[in-house]
């Protein structure tokens, strides 16, 4: 019987080192020293009593019976995340790991007239927030890769109804013997969006808004809707810029959940321009703009497509490597005034162009649709969508790809300024009368939409 939910939950009396513990398969294992402690329970070294005694290779998280994250867990892996299960997949989708901890076994145990529940996992190394403390932020090219891995995961635990709800660098580990593996733990918030194949209906409910980590949560959930799996996909985008830069742009309102909901609508409505302005000159983010793009466009049981996000995140297909978390946030060259100027308009050409390139391939719905009822199949394919209800798409750009964008490219192009580069002009100038001009094109781009849809 599921524990009754409480506003808040108690951390346990801790449990002496070396109890000894009977899980439900009539395993043993022996408490180590606690290493950990969180909002509601404790985590323990463990060791099986049948081997030596060496290095702890499992930890056993435990709390009260009544408390209830720890229940949600347990059900997420009993239901989806079975070793054989996560094995089949990584088989089939021919992956080298799927970064999901091992769950080995569950139990209950008493201590001074208390009853506790415990969990037997594998044992993790450092998380990625104390490495993200160290560092202030990560190099662009490990924060691509740890949004590959991530979107792995996603893309298996949404195949199975659930999603996580609270991804994080404090919820990202890393492998305890291989620091090139990266696994999301803690599943105490995890939540089934689709129980038998039946998706969770839209429903907004200010009761319920804001919950979360302030300052990753979906605007579904500042709006108290029901978690889906465009949930996790817009988290992880504010995940990836957080740790690629080091902050948000709402960092100073996190006392006033309102303002980050009002700031993270004002994110996505504007993009790519919102951040493009807003990331630290010299910088390059048009992976995570067009990421953001795509999530900001899907309907609420819309099922991302993972592939094509990884593609976003990786476009030249480069095989993934080592993770490297020794190089800080992007740093910002000083330059004169005039480079500046000029580096940062030729970064927004070259940006605009390819971000805008990239709207073609956009056919999902518009942005936080109103949810009209679906039906999902049970397991590995909720992806079932009402035949009545059809997605509408983006109307197509008219752009011509220019390639590299320079200004000297477009003195070719009979689209752009036909007699305007005929001129002796200066690269500044010249830079100039492109930037203003591809403004004035978005502009009038966004007017026809405006017209469009009213």
């Amino acid at each position: 019987m599921a524990p009754r939910r409480k506003e808040k939950y108690k951390l346990p009396v801790p449990l002496p080192e070396g109890k000894i513990l009977d899980d439900m398969e009539g395993n043993r294992w022996a408490l180590g020293k606690m290493i950990g402690s969180g909002g509601f329970g404790l985590i323990y070294l463990a060791f099986p009593t049948n081997k030596p005694n060496k290095d702890a290779r499992h930890v056993i998280k435990l709390e009260y019976q009544e408390n209830g994250p720890l229940f949600s867990e347990l059900k997420f892996y009993q239901r989806a995340a079975k070793r054989e299960c996560i094995q089949k997949w990584i088989q089939q989708r021919k992956l080298d790991y799927l970064g999901i901890p091992v769950f080995y076994g569950f139990g209950l145990t008493d201590f001074k007239g208390r009853s506790y529940r415990f969990m037997v996992m594998e044992r993790l190394g450092i998380d990625l927030q104390k490495l993200l403390d160290q560092n202030g932020g990560f190099k662009k090219l490990t924060v691509l890769q740890l949004g590959i891995r991530m979107l792995d995961v996603l893309e298996y635990i949404h195949e199975n109804e659930y999603v996580h709800g609270d991804i994080k660098a404090a919820n990202l580990l890393l492998d305890f013997t291989n620091p090139d593996r990266v696994y999301l733990a803690d599943y105490g918030l995890s939540y089934r969006y689709c129980p038998n194949g039946n998706h969770k209906q839209y429903q907004e409910d200010p009761r319920k808004g804001h919950n979360g980590t302030i300052e990753f949560t979906s605007l579904d959930a500042h709006k108290g809707v029901a978690p889906s799996r465009r949930s996790d996909v817009e988290i992880l985008g504010y995940c990836m810029l957080h740790w690629l830069f080091g902050k948000l742009p709402w960092e100073a309102k996190l006392d006033d959940p309102v303002a980050v909901q009002t700031a993270k609508t004002n994110l996505l409505d504007e993009l790519p321009e919102s951040v493009l302005k807003w990331a630290p000159s010299g910088s390059s983010c048009s992976e995570l703009v067009k990421y953001l793009m795509y999530v900001h466009n899907l309907a609420y049981d819309d099922k991302p497509d993972y592939q094509k996000l990884k593609k976003i995140l990786n476009p030249d297909g480069v095989p993934l490597g080592p993770l490297e978390f020794s190089t800080k946030v992007q740093s910002v060259h000083v330059r004169t005034p005039a480079q500046q100027k000029e580096n940062s308009r030729t970064r927004k050409i070259h940006e605009y162009s390819d971000i805008f390139s990239e709207m073609q391939s956009l056919q999902q719905t518009p942005s936080y649709m109103s949810f009209q009822g679906s039906y999902c199949k049970p397991y590995l394919d909720c992806t079932r969508r009402d035949p009545i209800r059809k997605p509408r798409s983006l109307p197509r750009y008219r752009h011509t790809p220019t390639g590299n964008l320079g200004v000297t490219d477009l003195e070719s192009s009979p689209r752009f300024w036909p007699a305007i580069f005929q001129l002796t002009l200066s690269e500044e100038t010249k830079a100039d009368v492109y930037y203003y001009g591809i403004t004035i094109f978005c502009l009038l781009i966004f007017v026809f939409l405006a017209l469009y849809f009213l």
